[in-house]
């Protein structure tokens, strides 16, 4: 992509309310001055459409059979990304702090899967994700995401694409300057910490 693109799409996420600033408590555990919320902007099919469609260039060639997304925030983008590539789309969810496949869902044996989400930090759903793929024997072929906004490399050992890459500030919760502040956290995500 280029520059005019990514102003392009960052303008989205700020016109819809999904970049916010304050105190958050991320579902990592680590506290940051941003957050993403991308249900704010995956609720207009329009654009969902246009950033997945995007997303979906970067795949297009590399034969996915299933998009696979975790539960909350993989679902809508698992949904469309494969709508973009026509292929099947399916999620997992958390199930006693693992995730499953549940609703009858399969990843068969040799089955070339891609991963998307909404936004990683760490890359920890994403990781279990995959290791959900690879216990059911699929081929895993790559890993989109809307929003990078992870402050070191994350690895998945695979082809890994992303719309945006923001740069927000992340701390542990014991050297937060917010928290000296007295500012409260907030934790607008879909799940509990691990």
């Amino acid at each position: 992509m280029n520059n005019a693109e990514t102003l392009e799409i960052m303008e989205m996420f700020k016109e819809t309310g999904a970049v916010l600033k304050g105190h958050f408590l991320l579902t990592s555990g680590l506290h940051s001055d941003t957050y993403i919320q991308c249900a704010k902007l995956l609720q207009y099919p329009h654009l969902t459409e246009i950033l997945c469609s995007k997303l979906a260039e970067d795949f297009k060639d590399d034969a996915i059979e299933v998009v696979i997304g975790p539960a909350m925030g993989g679902v809508t983008l698992a949904y469309e990304m494969g709508r973009a590539l026509g292929v099947r789309a399916i999620f997992a969810e958390r199930e006693k702090g693992k995730m499953k496949l549940r609703r009858g869902f399969e990843i068969h044996p040799g089955e070339r899967v891609l991963v998307v989400e909404d936004v990683v930090t760490t890359g920890g759903s994403v990781k279990e994700v995959i290791e959900l793929v690879q216990e059911k024997g699929g081929v895993l072929a790559g890993v989109g995401m809307l929003v990078d906004r992870s402050t070191t490399l994350v690895d998945f050992g695979v082809k890994t694409r992303n719309l945006l890459k923001i740069h927000a500030q992340t701390f542990e919760p014991e050297n937060c300057p917010l928290c000296r502040q007295n500012i409260p956290a907030v934790k607008p995500g879909s799940r509990d910490q691990k």
